[in-house]
Formats: C-alpha cells, sequence, structure tokens
C-alpha cells in the first residue's frame, strides 16, 4: 500500500526552496497556464501551487484545489485567500468535478501514492477538456535521504508509459532538479469505443 503524505509534516510542503530557482507561478505559465482557464491541482496538500494559478488564471479562471485529506484543505484555506480558489474533497479514484471541464491539471508529488495509477490517470484525464494540459512533477527513482522509499518512487519513463496509456501525449520530458523529473502532457483524442 503507497503512502499518503502526513499532514503532521505540512512545512515541508511549503518550503520556498521546494521547486529550485523556479517560482510555481512562473512554472506553470511555462507549461502553459493561462488567464481565464480552469485549473485543478489534484493532490494540493497546503496549496504550494494554488495561490500562483490563482493570480496566473486571474478572476475570470478557477483554480480546483483537490485532496483526499480534509486536514490538508483545511490548511490551505487558512493560508490562501482566494475567491477563485475552490476546494474539492475527493476520493484517490473519484473526483467530484465534472466531465471535460478542466483546461489544465497538476499532478505535484502524487503519482507515486497512488494505488492503482491507470484508474487514477484515467479519472484525471476524465475531468479534462480535450487538449487540456498536464503537468506531472515526481521524484526520481533514486535513493535520497529525502522523500518517499525507493520503492514507492516510479520512474519517467514509467511515468511517461502510465500517462501514454491513460490517453495522454507526450510533450516534454525534462528534469526539474536532481531529485524530480517533470513531464507535460496533453489529453489525447478519445479512442474507438
Amino acid at each position: 500500500m503507497a503512502h499518503k503524505f502526513s499532514p503532521q509534516k505540512i512545512e515541508r510542503l511549503l518550503a520556498e526552496d521546494r521547486l529550485g530557482d523556479t517560482t510555481p507561478a512562473e512554472l506553470l505559465k511555462e507549461n502553459g497556464l493561462g488567464e481565464g482557464m480552469v485549473f485543478a491541482d489534484i493532490g494540493c496538500g497546503p496549496g504550494f501551487f494554488d495561490g500562483p494559478a490563482a493570480e496566473v488564471v486571474g478572476p475570470a479562471g478557477v483554480v480546483y484545489a483537490v485532496d483526499t485529506q480534509q486536514e490538508m484543505l483545511d490548511e490551505l484555506e487558512k493560508r490562501v485567500d482566494s475567491p477563485n480558489i475552490i476546494p474539492v474533497r475527493s476520493e484517490e479514484n473519484h473526483i467530484p468535478i465534472d466531465d471535460r471541464c478542466v483546461d489544465f491539471v497538476l499532478l505535484a508529488y502524487v503519482l507515486h501514492e497512488a494505488e492503482s495509477k491507470p484508474v487514477f490517470l484515467k479519472e484525471v484525464r476524465r475531468i479534462m477538456k480535450d487538449g487540456g494540459g498536464l503537468l506531472l512533477i515526481d521524484w526520481e527513482k533514486k535513493v535520497e535521504d529525502k522523500g518517499p522509499p525507493l520503492e514507492e518512487r516510479v520512474s519517467c519513463e514509467e511515468a511517461a508509459g502510465l500517462l501514454e496509456g491513460a490517453g495522454f501525449v507526450m510533450e516534454k520530458v525534462s528534469s526539474l532538479n536532481p531529485s524530480h523529473y517533470i513531464l507535460k502532457a496533453k489529453k489525447g483524442p478519445e479512442g474507438p469505443r
């Protein structure tokens, strides 16, 4: 069973240097988030990306801050005050957002936590508009003093394969820093029924 990040360690999710030299807003804009978009941060934790995302999408946009843990959503509501951020309590394989309504999804450090990665990614794909963008950030599959244990990590290659298997088209694979990789993809066309 994959572990879920403990709410007792919430301060680690808010560290300013978490992305190295890049700010959350810059990272999101560079990868396609823009004004007026509907954004979903799946596994949002205490909202590290959500305030910056709300600024990028502006008053005409929407930010769905989605998490399975109520403690994370409570912390987000204490920290981030923006009228266009909507906290959403979800189950891992059921996100209570309508079909095809999200322009851009962020999966930051959550794929390795999913029990059934293909089922989880199909649910993420369901809420996305056709051609919508997805940004996945996760831990390199190597032994480190920080982050999840090696056996729970998903390699960059495996993550790309999982995304393609769930109907995404890969656009970019890169390294964020020595510990993390980034995959940029878009929702591909529906396959034959």
